[in-house]
């Protein structure tokens, strides 16, 4: 029996959305790299971007467990002489919801030439409301 092995031309992307509020960033970061990747599918191939399209809503209520909030420490680097920047998980939230939710996610796909085409397929929104109906998203639950 021959192994099955996906072409990219055969690929069938689905849309899906998942709501953020109140669920661990942890959680709906692993769920959206996972549906990103296909590896939901039976038809996954390791070297295809065989994964569906995901769009992650209210990334601004996105629950932090612990002492995440004050704790955790996002860096940016300007590539000048001292240009490190240190933001807590508190300000991101604040002010930047969608990019905290994106690098959890853009963390957790492969670091390669696949993983950037992969990480194309994720529209993550501050609040409730996004773009993409005329696409008919199936809902995601975390559990």
């Amino acid at each position: 029996m021959k192994s099955f092995m996906q072409k990219k031309e055969t690929v069938e992307r689905k849309w899906y959305v998942i709501d953020a509020a109140n669920k661990p960033l942890g959680r709906v970061a692993t769920l959206a790299a996972t549906y990103l990747r296909g590896k939901n599918k039976p038809t996954y191939t390791p070297h295809i971007d065989c994964g569906d399209n995901i769009i992650i809503i209210n990334a601004e209520k996105v629950l932090l467990t612990g002492n995440k909030e004050e704790k955790k420490i996002y860096y940016n680097h300007s590539m000048y002489q001292g240009g490190l920047r240190e933001r807590t998980a508190k300000v991101m939230r604040e002010r930047y919801p969608e990019e905290m939710m994106e690098r959890a996610v853009k963390g957790m796909l492969p670091h390669n030439r696949l993983g950037r085409q992969m990480y194309r397929k994720l529209f993550v929104y501050k609040g409730s409301e996004h773009k993409h109906e005329a696409q008919k998203p199936e809902v995601l639950e975390v559990k």
